[in-house]
């Protein structure tokens, strides 16, 4: 194998690696959201993990982010919770935040 193929083969390794990094925090980001968002709405516990669980899934799907912040904003409206989009959206960026630094800590 040459330099070449070995710096390659590196670079492969390392993308595929922070792209699971990425994956995985937002997976966890929309976990924590999920348990922000319930608390905020009055979920039971069993309701609190249904709903993260469907936040989780959604994680799956193309334009994921828009597709949960989308949720949240909707089920906030309809139980009359006041978060705007922005407040919403700054609790994403910092759960985010949180789940890669749990996530690279390994826990």
């Amino acid at each position: 194998m040459s330099t070449f193929d070995k710096r390659e083969d590196t670079f492969e390794k390392s993308f595929v690696h922070e792209e699971e990094l990425h994956f995985r925090a937002e997976a966890r980001r929309n976990k924590l959201l999920a348990l922000w968002a319930a608390a905020k709405l009055g979920k039971t516990p069993e309701q609190t993990q249904a709903y993260a669980d469907e936040l989780v899934a959604a994680e799956t799907a193309a334009h994921a982010s828009e597709i949960v912040l989308a949720r949240v904003l909707k089920d906030f409206a309809a139980a009359k919770v006041e978060q705007s989009e922005h407040q919403v959206r700054k609790v994403m960026d910092e759960l985010l935040a949180t789940a890669t630094a749990e996530i690279k800590a390994g826990k």
